[in-house]
């Protein structure tokens, strides 16, 4: 899959800057000069990106409390 994250706030080494971000295979790649009809555009105006951020408040629920949301629930 692809994706191109359009007008997203990236926060990178004490920096946050407005960009378009490609991402092909799972990997940020170079934007390519002609967007490929089956890449999925995501408009992130307002919204920030911040590469390599993991949350570490996570709850995995098992063994025990299943029944409550686990990482499978929150990924996108």
């Amino acid at each position: 899959m692809q994706y191109i994250i359009k007008n997203a706030k990236v926060v990178n080494e004490g920096t946050i800057e407005t960009k378009t971000i490609y991402i092909k295979e799972g990997r940020f790649a170079p934007l390519p000069d002609v967007v490929p009809t089956d890449a999925e555009v995501i408009d992130a105006t307002d919204c920030y990106l911040l590469p390599g951020v993991i949350d570490s408040h996570v709850h995995f629920r098992e063994p025990g409390l299943t029944q409550k949301g686990d990482i499978r629930t929150v990924v996108i």
